[in-house]
């Protein structure tokens, strides 16, 4: 959703992780921690999907709106992206990944908690903001969607979050939301098969 919110078109490659192939040769030759997203930028080659929305933007945003210079602005920026790859995202695969890959058929009360406490406060950053760093759609916006849409995709009730609810609207006039949605709803697909 970056490189479409920037822009910029791009190849894309899908890496089956139900089947391992991140674990392929040619592909930890690449990225060694073996993670996706993983960019190839002619040669430059980066992991990590923030870092990634960061420099694609940087590289060849046509303005800076969505990943302003305004030394505020863009802290503001970094601070709601490292709060989606610090806490939102690591709440959403606390309960996603046992449930995926260890065997774990149900969601505890605390991790449910945890999760809720976490979307409580992004419903106070879209409190005074149409979008989460500010009145206008920055890279923060596509990374905390995809976090959101992941979680939604498995169930997730969010009717107590009015403010997340009108965010969503806005995300789904966003480049590249018809495929986010598509991803997440795999996703979703594959943690409730497992859960009881």
């Amino acid at each position: 959703m970056a490189a479409k919110l920037v822009g910029l078109p791009v190849d894309v490659e899908i890496v089956d992780l139900f089947k391992k192939e991140q674990l392929k040769e040619s592909f930890i030759k690449k990225n060694p921690q073996h993670c996706v997203p993983t960019l190839d930028d002619d040669g430059f080659i980066l992991w990590e999907s923030r870092a990634i929305a960061c420099y694609l933007a940087d590289k060849y945003g046509k303005d800076d709106t969505i990943y302003p210079k305004d030394l505020k602005k863009r802290a503001l920026v970094h601070q709601r992206l490292h709060f989606d790859s610090s806490s939102l995202y690591v709440k959403i695969r606390a309960i996603c990944y046992p449930i995926l890959y260890l065997g774990v058929t149900s969601i505890s009360d605390v991790l449910k908690d945890d999760l809720n406490n976490t979307l409580r406060f992004l419903d106070k950053f879209l409190e005074n903001s149409k979008w989460v760093a500010g009145n206008n759609c920055t890279i923060a916006d596509t990374s905390i969607y995809a976090s959101v849409s992941a979680i939604m995709a498995v169930g997730w009730d969010i009717s107590q979050f009015s403010n997340i609810q009108r965010w969503l609207k806005e995300c789904s006039s966003l480049p590249g939301y018809e495929e986010s949605e598509e991803g997440a709803k795999r996703f979703g697909e594959a943690v409730r098969k497992n859960i009881k």
